[in-house]
């Protein structure tokens, strides 16, 4: 593989949270174009192996490697609630010298051109969520960690959001999407949290 290519490997890795391991000899392995969806009920431990994954919370046991700029979307959209969606969004493009024109045509891309001057903390759960994609699409990063990207969202919405990981995997992307929900994406594993339950 390329040291241009983007690729993500865990191994053997294992997450206690407290007194309770919640998974244990757990390896995966994506490079470009791959799709994963962890699998598995709330609690399970997606959101702390995503966390593993970019870095955020150290493994009991095991190693992750990543090549590659990585963008994590979470609970926490990292957008300033007080500020309208185009300024919030205009700060981060600020700090990743993105073009205001390549803002707008995010916004639009996620169904959210209309709603720029709208104060990010009157937008809805699932506008939230598609504002926090713009911000992971925006970044630019060839790795994208999606955690319950599709909580909040109508149908058409997580069609979008379906279609924009394909996009992103067809390009030489590599995404992991944590989710309790069915995915639909051609060509997407699945890794069941619970087989490697402690």
């Amino acid at each position: 593989m390329n040291a241009s290519e983007p690729s993500l490997r865990a191994q053997n890795v294992a997450c206690r949270r407290g007194d309770r391991l919640l998974f244990a000899r757990l390896s995966l392995a994506l490079g470009p174009g791959d799709a994963l969806h962890l699998a598995g009920a709330n609690g399970i431990g997606k959101s702390s192996l995503m966390r593993i994954l970019c870095g955020l919370l150290r493994p009991y046991a095991g190693k992750v490697e990543r090549d590659g700029a990585l963008a994590l979307l979470d609970e926490r959209p990292a957008l300033d609630t007080h500020l309208p969606l185009g300024g919030a969004l205009a700060f981060w493009g600020r700090v990743d010298g993105i073009a205001p024109a390549r803002l707008d045509e995010v916004a639009d891309t996620v169904g959210l051109g209309d709603l720029m001057d709208v104060p990010v903390r009157y937008l809805s759960t699932g506008q939230r969520k598609r504002a926090a994609l713009a911000r992971t699409i925006l970044q630019g990063a060839p790795i994208w960690l999606l955690d319950e990207p599709l909580n909040g969202l109508d149908t058409a919405s997580v069609a979008m959001v379906e279609r924009l990981v394909a996009q992103h995997c067809a390009g030489g992307g590599l995404c992991v999407l944590a989710s309790h929900q069915p995915v639909g994406v051609t060509g997407l594993r699945r890794l069941e949290i619970a087989e490697f339950a402690a």
